[in-house]
């Protein structure tokens, strides 16, 4: 059950994080920054690259490579396509991959993992190298994985572990924004792998021209995130705090995730992986206008659950209530000329099913992304923290 009270109060915050989530969204600005030291390490900034590959092919295991595969093909608009690779296998651990047969020289494979001891992604360097695929790893230094890519001469860019001290800004009870929660080190759900797994690849992309972040520009990200860590805090109450006020409005309903905008996009559908893994709570995103057509029948159904609420004969004690829909609008930016946002408000309110809008401040692409999916990260982190409280 939902307490909403428990977002007001960041002692019990503290208590209820026992997996240390809400640090982990508040330290993504240090693993930004971190990250990129690392790769500088690495011989990243030193890459003198002959050309943009053909293709960029993903691998990984878990939600984080599919969601940093949706990043690099939003940032870039199609320069260079972006292949996420699914893997087959009974179970995660158990994960195999297969490079598609059209894999060439001139394509560029990119491995992603928290862990690196995968054998399923060991396996597909060995196919790479075959196929003369250059092969490039975010991995911890020193796991099988780092060590394979180095043996074929690919690229091994550090994994940016929360054990390397990264924090928020501020983080402690006191301080606006901040609370005591979570210990370094605990891996028990890593909300902050995202952007320790991406940054490294943002940078290299830059590197290769798929798209544009220099180290500059990942620095300002680092500090973007940093600023909605401090408008986004535990201590910052309910009614200015953008990210528990979402949360608080997601309690009891199966949000809606519309988006418009390449990044928007590819924020919402990670926030409707987030509030799954994290918050335990269904969602669903789509773009639009098509959201339009295909959340429409939706939300007329579950208008029509809702409705003849004078129905005298029903069963009022057992009654479980219909369907509550809300949806969330992602935008990338100020609305401008052909914006599908006046007709997803106009159809809200014809369904009257309530609207939440989340729009990031002018910025570059890059910051827009952290903007939307920083905000996301800390109301399915509320959403489950605040759910999972015990006496």
């Amino acid at each position: 059950m939902f307490d909403e009270s428990l977002l007001d109060d960041p002692d019990r915050l503290a208590r209820a994080d026992v997996h240390g989530l809400l640090r982990g969204v508040a330290a993504a600005g240090a693993r930004v920054r971190t990250a990129l030291r690392l790769a500088d390490e690495a011989g990243l900034t030193g890459l003198r690259p002959d050309g943009r590959p053909r293709t960029l092919i993903v691998a990984g295991n878990g939600p984080e490579a599919a969601a940093v595969a949706d990043l690099l093909g939003a940032l870039g608009s199609g320069t260079c396509p972006v292949e996420l690779l699914s893997p087959t296998g009974p179970t995660p651990q158990q994960s195999r991959w297969t490079l598609p047969g059209w894999a060439g020289p001139l394509d560029l494979l990119l491995l992603l993992t928290p862990r690196g001891n995968e054998q399923g992604l060991t396996d597909l360097v060995e196919q790479a190298y075959r196929r003369g695929c250059t092969a490039c790893a975010v991995a911890p230094a020193g796991t099988p994985l780092a060590e394979a890519v180095g043996q074929v001469r690919g690229m091994a860019l550090p994994f940016a572990s929360d054990t390397n001290g990264a924090a928020g800004p501020g983080w402690d009870a006191s301080a606006p924004g901040g609370s005591a929660t979570g210990a370094p080190g605990d891996t028990t759900a890593d909300t902050g792998a995202f952007w320790a797994l991406a940054t490294p690849l943002l940078a290299l992309a830059d590197r290769l021209g798929v798209l544009s972040a220099p180290t500059a520009a990942l620095q300002g990200v680092a500090d973007r995130l940093d600023d909605v860590a401090t408008r986004c805090g535990p201590a910052i109450a309910t009614y200015t705090n953008p990210a528990k006020t979402l949360a608080a409005e997601l309690d009891e309903s199966l949000p809606l995730l519309w988006s418009q905008g390449r990044i928007a996009a590819a924020g919402a559908r990670r926030f409707a992986t987030v509030l799954a893994t994290h918050a335990g709570r269904p969602a669903l995103a789509a773009e639009l206008p098509a959201a339009l057509t295909v959340h429409g029948p939706l939300q007329a159904g579950a208008r029509a659950l809702a409705a003849d609420p004078e129905d005298f004969f029903r069963d009022r004690v057992e009654d479980p209530g219909g369907l509550r829909l809300r949806i969330v609008l992602l935008q990338e930016s100020a609305e401008q000329a052909g914006s599908a946002a006046p007709a997803a408000r106009e159809q809200a309110y014809a369904h009257d099913t309530p609207l939440s809008e989340i729009s990031a401040a002018d910025g570059t692409p890059l910051d827009t992304a952290a903007e939307l999916l920083a905000l996301t990260d800390f109301a399915a982190v509320y959403l489950a923290v605040a759910s999972t409280e015990r006496p």
